[in-house]
């Protein structure tokens, strides 16, 4: 039971968006040639890069705390 705990309270601190679209990239690499699925994950690191939890994943690293992700 401490291993699940730690792991629920990983993913529910992670950045959701990020999650999301690293399970897409999995979900697609089943039937991906090599290709479109670099295609696919250049897309979606664009998308990421953009996104509030990046910057507040690199403020909170500059910052030396854990960072406070909104799914934003």
């Amino acid at each position: 039971m401490p291993t699940v705990e730690k792991m629920v309270q990983h993913f529910a601190n992670a950045p959701t968006r990020g999650l999301a679209a690293t399970k897409q990239a999995i979900y697609a690499g089943v039937d991906a040639t090599l290709e479109a699925q670099l295609d696919l994950e250049r897309d979606l690191q664009r998308a990421l890069g953009h996104s509030a939890d990046y910057r507040e994943g690199v403020t909170a690293f500059m910052a030396k705390r854990a960072p406070r992700f909104s799914g934003r």
